[in-house]
């Protein structure tokens, strides 16, 4: 019986090195972890970095807007408004003057419709407006605790040191997240148009 050896041609060896090649790069990547870490997925990162350059992207179309978010049903009930169903689980801000502007489900408004503890409380949102578009794009969110002092929000995972901005598992570890509470001044860009007195602020107006 004759043997005959496998000479790859010079596509195949390409492809052996290629695959090669990435095998090493998972083995570092992997070595690289101390022991009982946890590497955070690509995926997970670059939601994290999207919503960072969400949030830092065009400062001139954001505003500062105040109030508390209700829920829409509840809050036309109040001026003798009947609704349905349909509209128990919409939310929307009301502004200090009574204006009622609903809020988007996006990555960071959404929390408002998961978490009950965001509701019906004073609150600062940093956003922005499209024009001709009655909804409110939250990018910021601030609130306040009992002695009025202001608190940047959102959601955190201990296990993995991760920021969220809604209710569901870490995307990092599929752990829990809680709500987290950091004392934060408003950011430069929306301090710069608001009067001396309120900018200089770190209590609810």
């Amino acid at each position: 019986m004759t043997f005959l050896a496998y000479r790859p041609r010079r596509a195949d060896r390409r492809a052996l090195a290629l695959l090669a090649f990435s095998a090493f790069e998972l083995l570092l990547s992997t070595q690289s972890a101390a022991p009982g870490e946890i590497k955070a997925p690509a995926d997970a990162a670059k939601k994290a970095a999207t919503a960072s350059k969400a949030a830092a992207a065009d400062p001139s179309s954001q505003e500062l807007f105040r109030g508390k978010v209700v829920l829409v049903r509840e809050a036309v009930a109040r001026r003798k408004i009947e609704a349905r169903e349909e509209f128990d689980r919409q939310v929307a801000l009301e502004t200090d003057s009574g204006e009622l502007i609903p809020i988007v489900p996006d990555w960071r408004g959404r929390a408002f419709f998961q978490d009950e503890h965001l509701r019906d409380r004073p609150v600062e949102l940093v956003g922005k407006r499209a024009k001709g578009v009655p909804y409110l794009q939250v990018l910021i969110i601030f609130t306040f605790d009992k002695n009025g002092t202001r608190q940047y929000t959102d959601y955190f995972c201990d296990t993995c040191g991760f920021a969220m901005y809604e209710i569901k598992p870490c995307e990092c570890c599929q752990g829990p997240v809680h709500l987290r509470y950091q004392p934060r001044d408003l950011p430069d860009y929306i301090k710069a148009r608001l009067p001396r007195n309120s900018a200089a602020s770190k209590q609810r107006p």
